[in-house]
């Protein structure tokens, strides 16, 4: 018996792994985030499996119908949004079945953010601009922040910021990047990334209150950063023709393969 921490995606049901669809399709048990999972993706689920939504349910409580599941050698697919390795809870799952020998999986899944920069079309990291992501979030009801991962502290680097679970505090963030950034930087709030009802919103730290108005609260991803623009970046070295391609592999297969990425 295993259970499988599975990444579902940001919302389109076919931004699904491969491995993610095999492995609910093999569970009897389905435990999933009913709040932001898509029911579709339950199609994948065995016919007759027992399929919970806990979005009501305290973590006891799940971790009892996983413990039920296990008595009863039973494998549990536990469905996530986006990708399990941030904000996801699950490590405190993970914790807790550590202490009982429960045996787990990860496998990752499609993270907002990127679904958010596929929808922009928008490479994140341009050459002369911005060479870094930063995944951050500002204080919310269910989690603070340290004292070191400040907005201010993430804006003196320059780097392209992915702001989660945020929207709400949407006048704060302006307010924290307008010095370091100034007024005129480039912003976009991308409302449920891949959902048939998606929204984007693309202006500046000025104007980016006013484009989004009173409508959006909830499920929305705040992007900054110069590489937004689209423009003034450089062309990287990696398809110039006079660039030496000493470790770049011919084949995926290549034993360099397993860690040459990008421009090395």
């Amino acid at each position: 018996m295993t259970v499988h921490f599975i990444g579902a995606g940001p919302g389109a049901p076919d931004l699904l792994t491969l491995r993610g669809r095999d492995l609910i399709a093999s569970c009897p048990v389905c435990l999933y985030a009913g709040s932001l999972v898509p029911e579709a993706i339950l199609d994948h689920c065995p016919e007759g499996a027992r399929i919970i939504n806990t979005a009501a349910m305290d973590l006891d409580a799940i971790i009892a119908e996983i413990r039920t599941a296990h008595d009863a050698g039973h494998d549990v697919a536990r469905l996530h949004s986006g990708d399990l390795s941030v904000w996801s809870a699950m490590g405190e799952q993970l914790r807790r079945l550590r202490a009982e020998n429960i045996p787990f999986d990860v496998t990752p899944g499609v993270p907002a953010f990127a679904a958010a920069a596929a929808a922009l079309g928008n490479e994140l990291t341009l050459p002369g601009l911005a060479q870094s992501v930063v995944l951050t979030r500002t204080p919310g009801r269910a989690s603070s922040m340290p004292a070191g991962e400040t907005l201010t502290n993430f804006a003196a680097t320059g780097a392209t910021l992915a702001i989660h679970l945020s929207i709400q505090n949407l006048s704060r963030v302006v307010a924290d990047l307008s010095p370091a950034y100034g007024d005129d930087c480039p912003v976009a709030v991308v409302y449920r990334a891949s959902w048939p009802d998606q929204q984007i919103i693309r202006a500046t730290l000025s104007t980016i209150a006013d484009a989004v108005g009173e409508g959006i609260s909830r499920t929305a991803l705040i992007l900054v950063g110069p590489a937004l623009a689209n423009e003034g970046f450089d062309e990287s070295c990696l398809y110039s023709t006079d660039y030496d391609r000493r470790y770049r592999p011919q084949t995926a297969d290549s034993p360099w393969a397993s860690w040459s990425h990008g421009d090395d």
